[in-house]
């Protein structure tokens, strides 16, 4: 589906990426995963045509470069960490703006429209929230909002730049059993930036381990989080911190 090659992300000398080849097919959720400063957010600024950049990136053997920003809408979705609203529009109004690549004319909502956008509603709970105001949402209702904006844009392939960052535990496990449930249609695949590495072997199917711009694996999510691995680029034993966690709460239940 989505393909990178030789990847590279320069701003004057400091190189950002630096041939970076990655791949996702449908059926697959790919976790992008490293420390701060490793890539990771401008892979999703790449993909999005937001920085420049070398190498290739392709989707179905085209190289997105190639395709109209209408037609790449229909490929793909990218949702943000934050969203900077400052605007009283509702919750409907959000997610009607998933279908603008759509329309013949911008303001022209036809029956497949009002379709898909009550369909994203109920999908992600947000149904109830349809007329009000975007100003009046906790943070969890907001990104569910912007999430159903990108399941009314019905593409094939979401990209999810921490998705679920600054948020609580509920609704974290919210939104990613949502794209998960999405997920499980035909044809569909997920691109994830993460700091959770517990999400990231919970939900994830493959991932891309990046360190200081550079690819130190990329396989499925077991091949790649391995202890020395992980050692070598978060430079602690990550492991041995994991299950020291997990043991406070064992103990606790015992």
């Amino acid at each position: 589906m989505l393909k990178a090659n030789d990847l590279t992300v320069r701003y004057g000398a400091l190189t950002v990426l630096d041939g970076v080849d990655f791949s996702v097919s449908p059926g697959q959720w790919l976790m992008i995963l490293g420390p701060n400063g490793a890539g990771k957010s401008t892979i999703v600024n790449a993909v999005s045509q937001g920085v420049p950049y070398g190498g290739t990136i392709s989707f179905n053997g085209t190289d997105i470069r190639r395709i109209k920003p209408t037609e790449r809408a229909k490929c793909f979705g990218v949702l943000t960490q934050n969203h900077f609203v400052g605007y009283s529009f509702t919750v409907g109004e959000i997610v009607h703006l998933g279908r603008y690549a759509y329309r013949d004319r911008l303001f022209t909502a036809g029956t497949d429209d009002e379709a898909a956008v009550a369909s994203a509603l109920d999908a992600t709970g947000m149904t109830p929230f349809r007329d009000k105001s975007v100003l009046t949402l906790s943070g969890g209702e907001l990104q569910r909002a912007f999430l159903a904006q990108l399941f009314a844009q019905n593409p094939k392939l979401l990209i999810l730049d921490e998705p679920t960052n600054h948020l609580d535990l509920v609704y974290q496990r919210q939104v990613f059993d949502l794209i998960g449930e999405w997920l499980s249609e035909p044809d569909r695949s997920v691109i994830s930036v993460v700091h959770d590495l517990s999400l990231a072997k919970a939900y994830g199917t493959h991932a891309l381990l990046l360190n200081g711009g550079n690819a130190v694996a990329f396989g499925t999510v077991d091949e790649v989080l391995t202890r020395e691995r992980l050692h070598e680029v978060y430079s602690m034993d990550v492991f041995g911190w994991m299950n020291k966690m997990l043991g406070v709460w064992q103990e606790e239940t015992e």
